[in-house]
């Protein structure tokens, strides 16, 4: 393995990240990895230091933080793409919910991630892309949520001093009696679905949320998306579906219409809010469009 670049989200996982950085550090050296370490200063910071270090220096690019920092580290490698295969990118999870690491087979705790940073593989995974409204395109590596998932995002961020179940779940139970459900017109994979939905989650990866399987057969290598559509609903049915998203038996409801596509557009006259990997996406949204660019990511996992 040759020089790696760690970008390091301080504030990832409500301050978790700037804690986790002295050990972080510990457990590269005494892998004998070869690395350099930057802390990010903001918003979009990662986006721009990733593409600055895809210049040919780093054999690895990697993650430390969250799923947010994750997003906008695979966003600055696509920035700078021509076409071809990005990467190599690496994940060390020290956020709030890890879902893309998860996914990659990632070890949950620090100490396991850096020995499997320092003695993984490759592999090529999907990037998939989002277009809102009339603005550019951003690219996503786990999931696009619209509705209840974007409430849920949203109202996180209010949360200072939590993470993982403890900061998603409450937030979940009180989002139920929170929401409505927009109206809205679905076409994939040549068909057109309109109704009053609750939640409609594009997934490239099965997990959500740290514990939510909302698409929870989604391979993010297939070249697919997995599209999850919940029907509106009351709110005391909503709050029984929160235990069966934690375990993927909301797949087959009644309410509940799971496809796969190579693209998928969401349009409604009524403000839509949805999430992108855990970070806010848009809070009046219209139009939402959705492709895949297959096996274009390098992953060290």
């Amino acid at each position: 393995m040759g020089p790696v670049k760690v970008i390091l989200n301080p504030i990832a996982g409500r301050g978790y990240g700037a804690r986790s950085e002295a050990n972080l550090r510990r457990y590269l050296a005494a892998e004998g990895v070869d690395f350099e370490l930057v802390r990010t200063q903001g918003p979009g910071h990662a986006i721009e230091l990733a593409a600055e270090a895809a210049n040919g220096e780093f054999d690895i690019i990697v993650a430390a933080g969250g799923d947010g920092t994750t997003h906008e580290v695979v966003n600055g490698l696509m920035s700078v793409t021509n076409g071809t295969v990005v990467g190599t990118l690496g994940v060390l999870p020290v956020g709030s919910g890890s879902d893309f690491a998860n996914a990659m087979g990632i070890p949950p705790d620090l100490a396991g991630a850096c020995q499997q940073l320092a003695h993984g593989e490759a592999r090529l995974v999907d990037v998939c892309r989002v277009t809102v409204d009339d603005q550019l395109p951003r690219y996503f590596d786990n999931t696009v949520n619209i509705g209840f998932g974007g409430k849920v995002t949203y109202e996180a961020r209010k949360v200072k001093h939590l993470r993982g179940m403890a900061l998603y779940l409450p937030v979940v139970l009180k989002t139920i009696f929170l929401s409505d459900a927009p109206n809205v017109t679905i076409l994939y994979d040549g068909q057109s679905l309109t109704l009053p939905a609750a939640m409609i989650c594009v997934g490239n990866g099965s997990r959500e949320g740290g514990s939510f399987y909302s698409t929870p057969d989604a391979q993010p290598d297939d070249g697919l998306l997995d599209v999850c559509i919940v029907r509106e609903m009351g709110k005391l049915a909503m709050l029984g579906f929160v235990p069966r998203f934690m375990n993927g038996s909301h797949v087959g409801q009644k309410a509940v219409t799971m496809a796969r596509t190579e693209s998928a557009v969401v349009t409604s006259p009524d403000p839509l809010i949805a999430h992108t990997d855990g970070e806010v996406l848009c809070t009046a949204a219209h139009r939402l469009a959705f492709d895949v660019l297959p096996q274009k990511l390098r992953v060290w996992c």
